[in-house]
């Protein structure tokens, strides 16, 4: 009787602890604010492109699926992101690939409400210098997130605008 008791108290435990989503607690989800189907637009208002943003792996992480609105020297530019909270490091976490064979990786990321901020503190550029990138996402309201891409060639001291992007949220069909 006493193994029946505890293994059903085991059993209990394990249902209670499974039955709850790994990636449900707050700090998950303070990208939600990007799910959606998107239209992007530089700040001089020209379309950049269409981005798709799901969850997905049991809402642990966040998809971005990019593709650009012109082709630039006859490629149409398309790319995907796959962001996650690190629960280990209590960071936000990035990687960013795309059709024209770059990855960044943004290991570094602090979340708030409404607001995450990545870090790739080594990227390597075409010629094989290194710098650093910073991406701000920032909710403006229910319909429109700022992404702001940024580099720095001075380890962090100073920042220059790599790209300016207002996504605006689809209407709904």
């Amino acid at each position: 009787m006493k193994k029946f008791f505890l293994l059903l108290c085991f059993s209990s435990f394990v249902i209670a602890a499974f039955s709850q989503k790994p990636c449900s607690k707050p700090e998950f989800r303070q990208f939600d604010f990007w799910i959606g189907d998107w239209e992007a637009f530089g700040v001089k208002g020209a379309k950049a492109g269409d981005s798709k943003i799901s969850v997905i792996l049991d809402s642990c992480v966040i998809l971005e699926e990019w593709i650009s609105a012109n082709a630039q020297q006859g490629l149409i530019y398309t790319g995907k992101s796959f962001n996650s909270y690190n629960a280990a490091t209590k960071q936000w976490q990035q990687t960013w690939t795309d059709n024209t064979g770059n990855t960044t990786e943004f290991l570094r990321g602090e979340g708030s409400e409404g607001k995450i901020v990545y870090y790739a503190d080594k990227v390597t550029g075409p010629k094989g210098k290194s710098f650093m990138r910073r991406l701000t996402f920032t909710k403006l309201d229910n319909a429109r997130v700022r992404q702001f891409g940024e580099r720095s060639d001075d380890g962090g001291k100073t920042w220059t605008t790599e790209y300016d992007l207002e996504y605006r949220r689809k209407s709904e069909k």
